[in-house]
C-alpha cells in the first residue's frame, strides 16, 4: 500500500503568464508557495477475486475492467501513461475542496503519479514529476490549464517559477530574510468565499485572448519582481499586502469574469476591517479568498468576518510526498 501527500498551493503573482499559449513566445513568471493543506492518494494492486480490474474512490466510486472505461480522467490518463496491466485499487481524500483555486486538479495528478510510481517501487525526481503532470493534464487530458500548479505540488516551497519554453521550467526557492518569511507568513488569512466553480471556462476564455492581453500580461510578470523585492528589505512587509490589492484590481480589469456580487462583498469587507490587501485565489468566480492582515488587526478582522470560514495555514515546504510504503 502507498500513501502520498501533496500540497495546495497559494499563487500570489504572475498568475496567467505560466499558460503555454504564452510562454512560448514571452517569459512566464509566478510567485507562489505550498500549503500545509494536503491531497491523499493511497493505492494498491488490487487482489483478482472481484469482477472488476480498477476501483476508483473520490466523490464518486468506479468499478470497472478496463483502463479505457474509468471515467476520472487523471486516473485514466495517468494508469495509461505508466502503462498499468495489474489490478489497482485507488482512493483520494483531501483537506480542501476540490475547485476551490487552489490548484487542487493538478495537486490530484501530482500526487496520483507519485503514488503510481511508488506502487511501481520507481523513484520520481521532482522535475519528472511536475513535467509528467503538465503533459498529462495539457496534452492527454487537454484540460485548459497552466504549468504552475503542478510545479508548485511537484517542489513545494515558496518559490519563483519561470517559464522560457515548453521544455524548461525553473523553479528557484525565494531567498529572503526569516523575519519577513515569518512575518509574511502570519500575516495570510485564507477564507472559503462559500461556493466553488470549475476553472475551465475562465481559463479557455483566458487563452482565446492572450494574443490581445500583452500589456496586461507584462504588468502582471512586473509584480513578480517587484514582490520579490520587498521580501528582501527591511520593514517593509506590509507593502506586499498593497501589491495583493493592486494585482487584484488589475486582474479585475483584465476579467471581469473573475469577480461577482459575492466575492466584491468579501474583499471589501475585508479591506473595510483592516486587510491591507488581497485577492481571490485561482481563475475567479469562487473558491478562497486571501486576505493580507497585520497581526495587530486580526483578531478585530475575524470577528468581523466571522460568518466566513477561515482555514489557518502554514507554509509547506517539501511538495509531493510518499508518507507510508509497503510492499504487503
Amino acid at each position: 500500500m502507498i500513501i502520498c501527500r501533496t500540497p495546495f498551493r497559494i499563487s500570489f503573482f504572475g498568475g496567467g503568464t505560466d499558460y503555454p499559449e504564452w510562454y512560448k513566445n514571452y517569459e512566464g513568471k509566478v510567485i507562489s508557495t505550498t500549503i500545509n493543506k494536503y491531497s491523499y492518494i493511497n493505492c494498491r494492486y488490487l487482489p483478482p477475486f472481484f469482477d472488476y480490474k480498477y476501483r476508483i474512490r473520490y466523490y464518486k466510486r468506479e468499478e470497472t475492467k478496463k483502463i479505457k472505461e474509468i471515467k476520472h480522467p487523471s486516473v485514466r490518463e495517468c494508469l495509461n501513461y505508466l502503462k498499468f496491466t495489474k489490478g489497482v485499487d485507488i482512493v483520494h481524500n483531501a483537506d480542501l475542496p476540490a475547485r476551490s483555486g487552489l490548484g487542487s486538479s493538478s495537486t490530484f495528478t501530482v500526487g496520483l503519479l507519485h503514488a503510481l510510481y511508488s506502487l511501481k517501487n520507481e523513484m520520481v525526481a521532482k522535475k519528472k514529476l511536475a513535467n509528467e503532470a503538465i503533459h498529462i493534464e495539457q496534452n492527454l487530458i487537454q484540460e485548459n490549464v497552466g504549468s504552475q500548479d503542478q510545479t508548485a505540488a511537484a517542489f513545494g516551497g515558496l518559490n519563483v517559477i519561470r517559464f522560457k519554453n515548453i521544455n524548461d521550467i525553473n523553479v528557484e526557492p525565494v531567498l529572503c530574510d526569516k523575519e519577513n518569511l515569518d512575518k509574511l507568513e502570519s500575516s495570510l488569512l485564507l477564507y472559503f468565499s462559500g461556493f466553488s466553480r470549475t476553472a475551465d471556462k475562465f481559463a479557455a476564455k483566458h487563452i482565446k485572448q492572450i494574443k490581445n492581453k500583452n500589456n496586461d500580461l507584462l504588468e502582471m510578470l512586473a509584480l513578480v519582481d517587484e514582490s520579490l523585492s520587498i521580501l528582501n528589505k527591511k520593514n517593509q512587509i506590509n507593502d506586499f499586502g498593497k501589491l495583493l490589492h493592486e494585482q487584484w484590481s488589475l486582474k479585475k480589469s483584465i476579467s471581469p469574469m473573475a469577480t461577482n456580487s459575492n466575492i466584491d462583498y468579501l474583499y471589501n469587507l475585508g479591506i473595510k476591517n483592516g486587510a491591507i490587501g488581497g485577492k481571490l485565489l485561482g481563475a475567479g468566480g469562487g473558491g478562497f479568498m486571501l486576505f493580507f492582515v497585520p497581526k495587530a488587526k486580526q483578531k478585530k478582522f475575524k470577528q468581523k468576518l466571522k460568518k466566513f470560514l477561515n482555514v489557518p495555514f502554514k507554509f509547506d515546504k517539501v511538495g509531493s510526498q510518499i508518507v507510508y510504503h509497503s510492499s504487503t
